[in-house]
């Protein structure tokens, strides 16, 4: 039988990348989806599963200085990879954890490695946008909810076969060892990464100050603080409506609990959309403009949902919120790279911080008064990544024409 190989070197390259997307997503919607498993398991109260989920998020926050020091090691084809395969076998070892310490420590190794792959498959991503001057980052990106989804169905297949989460994990982890090893076939090697292109591109001698200057760590420029604080505040916005959109439903616009779940569907299904349709918009208006009013269309459609109240004002609104602000992370990603492996690998720190941080802080902002400020709190978020997209210095349109 003979084996199909894509010969086009873009979309051989595209697919590959496309795997590794794939499999952090469903790595980690895999894990996730048996919460209330592991919680019985182990015999986990609430606040120790909340501290149990929270122990992946500091891992990843706490990874910068690991994963820098690895990217100049191994570089992000090999990093890539690596970490995949890690992730793959964090699964049963997190299924056969005996008790909750050891689960802890597991966890925080995954955020860890999560910390990895997304630095390492973000780099291949603007690599293989610059290569080939074509976008493909906003479809990447789509993929990581492909991985979600998929996850989601095999779990809940597997939980209809059987409640061992052991059985469930080593499936999963096969899956996640297939993606990886047909991701290996397609990466770009080093010699084809941005930053590496842009050193040649300045002489030799630039090439010397930069090669010292990259064998320790430097205070980052300003150009990558506005990428940060605009990558923390676009996570804050899609790490808090993904947990509370439903909530917001139920006690605020009065909709029925089998209402309720479609505030989480109508953000996600948006941003699938709009990310698979991104690089297009990317191609014809450019990163600024997109990334501008996008997240001034989700500001805005939010605070105006919550000015007019009830299910429907409500559903547009978030529907606002996932089309405006599905294209900000690749785009923000691919300028980080464009400033080098430190700079995508704090902007990406800033990432997880941010979905880390967002959730918990609209819950505070909402014991304090409501949940509709804890809202408005979501929507001004959003309005500070378009007043930072302003202040970042982007690819131009006419360099990237085609997808």
């Amino acid at each position: 039988m003979r084996v199909f190989r894509v010969r086009d070197p873009f979309h051989r390259g595209q697919l590959a990348i496309a795997a590794l997307f794939c499999s952090l997503g469903f790595q980690y919607a895999t894990w996730a989806s048996r919460i209330p498993a592991l919680k019985s398991d182990l015999g986990l109260s609430a606040a120790e599963v909340g501290v149990l989920l929270m122990a992946a998020g500091v891992g990843a926050a706490v990874s910068f200085p690991l994963v820098a020091a690895l990217m100049r090691r191994l570089g992000s084809q090999r990093l890539a990879l690596l970490s995949a395969l890690c992730l793959a076998l964090l699964l049963p070892a997190l299924a056969a954890a005996p008790n909750y310490p050891v689960a802890l420590l597991v966890m925080c190794v995954d955020g860890v490695l999560v910390g990895c792959l997304n630095v390492a498959m973000n780099a291949q991503g603007a690599a293989l946008e610059t290569r080939f001057a074509r976008n493909a980052m906003a479809r990447l990106h789509a993929t990581f909810s492909g991985g979600s989804l998929l996850a989601a169905l095999l779990a809940s297949g597997m939980n209809a076969l059987t409640s061992a989460v052991a059985v469930h994990f080593t499936a999963a982890a096969a899956l996640l060892l297939l993606l990886a090893a047909y991701a290996r076939t397609g990466l770009l090697p080093e010699d084809q990464l941005p930053e590496q292109e842009g050193e040649k591109a300045r002489g030799e001698a630039g090439e010397k100050r930069v090669g010292k200057r990259a064998r320790k760590w430097t205070l980052p420029s300003r150009m990558t603080l506005w990428m940060c604080v605009a990558m923390a505040f676009g996570t804050v916005t899609e790490g808090a409506m993904n947990d509370w959109s439903a909530l917001y439903l139920e006690d605020v616009a009065d909709a029925s609990a089998e209402l309720a779940p479609l505030g989480i569907a109508v953000v996600s299904g948006m941003m699938v959309v709009a990310r698979l349709f991104a690089d297009g918009w990317r191609s014809r208006w450019g990163d600024g403009r997109v990334v501008v009013a996008g997240s001034a269309l989700a500001g805005a459609g939010l605070l105006l949902a919550l000015l007019s109240g009830g299910l429907i004002p409500a559903l547009l609104g978030f529907a606002c919120v996932g089309l405006g602000i599905a294209a900000v992370t690749p785009c923000v990603y691919v300028a980080a790279a464009g400033q080098g492996s430190d700079s995508l690998t704090l902007v990406a720190a800033m990432g997880t911080t941010g979905l880390l941080a967002g959730p918990p802080l609209i819950g505070f902002i909402a014991h304090a008064s409501s949940l509709v400020w804890g809202f408005a709190a979501v929507a001004a978020s959003a309005l500070v990544v378009s007043a930072c997209g302003t202040r970042i210095r982007w690819t131009p349109a006419e360099q990237l024409t085609r997808t």
